[in-house]
């Protein structure tokens, strides 16, 4: 079966939940119920009269009802606005101007994305130029090797190359940074230091290929859904790919992305250091220099506290 068959029924399978999913928008404020006439008339023709009991009964009841119509502030939709404000902050950001950074926080306790905040963010960064760049990109390399000879050579072995690798990365990003996280409530962004050693920055960005962080409580544990969604992407992958398939094939794919992926991690943690120094612009907007300080203070703090500790003891008299 050639590849352009199947391109169709797998992409719409991918992409049906996506446009099926809908968001729910929190309803309005309830507003406050005018004032009685009755009132607005007493109290204009009486200025200076007291106000009469059942009057002031009737206003409580009123301001009180007032008080009840209004909808409590809801925590989670609290956390689902800050979550959506970061987010679009994230769609602004490039590596160089070019690669997509949308995956990225630069906020270390980022509020949690809700599932469809997640989704929406992975299929954002594979409906973007680039991704479709690079599948070209990817496609050429492809036909200049004669790699998957099962594709043909020509302009219809070079888009059917183009449309395999598109599909690759499209079906690894969307199960391993949209479906899976939403699923597990595990954190599919790249939470960048940004502060601290070369070696310790460089391990941790390598390691984020590996481990996550879970919704709300923050805490590191293995990143199930990036190497599942490889893994799954490498699965998909022997529909349209005629050699190289097989369980073993696929799950070693699967792991050899989730490796070249860590990359990926390496020059996110520190892009925004090579463009401070070579193009003077900071990515962070200073946030690098605040956690360098905080750093700085917490050095300081620990030397003071070791140099007053000998001091108090020499300070203390002989015993007897």
């Amino acid at each position: 079966m050639q590849l352009r068959r199947r391109f169709f029924p797998l992409i719409a399978a991918l992409v049906a939940p996506i446009i099926a999913l809908s968001l729910a928008v929190p309803a309005g404020a309830a507003a406050y119920p005018p004032a009685s006439d009755a009132l607005a008339t007493n109290a204009t023709e009486l200025p200076d009269a007291p106000t009469p009991q059942s009057s002031s009964s009737s206003s409580s009841s009123s301001t009180s009802s007032s008080t009840q119509s209004q909808p409590q502030p809801d925590s989670q939709q609290t956390e689902h606005e800050k979550a959506e404000q970061q987010m679009k902050a994230q769609e602004k950001q490039r590596v160089a101007g070019i690669v997509p950074s949308f995956n990225v926080s630069y906020i270390g306790d980022a509020a949690s994305m809700s599932a469809s905040q997640k989704i929406r963010l992975a299929f954002r960064s594979q409906i973007d130029p680039y991704a479709f760049g690079i599948a070209s990109i990817v496609a050429g390399i492809g036909e200049a090797k004669d790699d998957d000879p099962g594709f043909g050579w020509g302009p219809t072995g070079y888009f059917e190359r183009a449309g395999a690798a598109y599909l690759d990365a499209f079906d690894g990003a969307m199960i391993g940074n949209g479906f899976l996280p939403a699923l597990l409530h595990q954190d599919p962004r790249y939470f960048r230091m940004g502060h601290g050693t070369f070696h310790r920055r460089f391990f941790y960005a390598l390691s984020t290929s590996f481990i996550c962080k879970h919704d709300h409580t923050g805490k590191w544990e293995p990143n199930y859904s990036n190497v599942g969604g490889n893994i799954a992407s490498g699965a998909i992958s022997n529909l349209y790919y005629s050699n190289g398939t097989g369980v073993v094939h696929t799950f070693t794919d699967g792991l050899t992305v989730t490796a070249e992926g860590t990359f990926g991690g390496v020059l996110q943690e520190f892009w925004p250091d090579i463009s401070r120094k070579l193009f003077h612009k900071d990515p962070t907007n200073g946030r690098d220099a605040q956690m360098r300080e905080q750093d700085r203070e917490k050095k300081l703090g620990v030397q003071q506290q070791n140099t007053q500790a000998p001091a108090d003891q020499d300070a203390k008299p002989p015993q007897q």
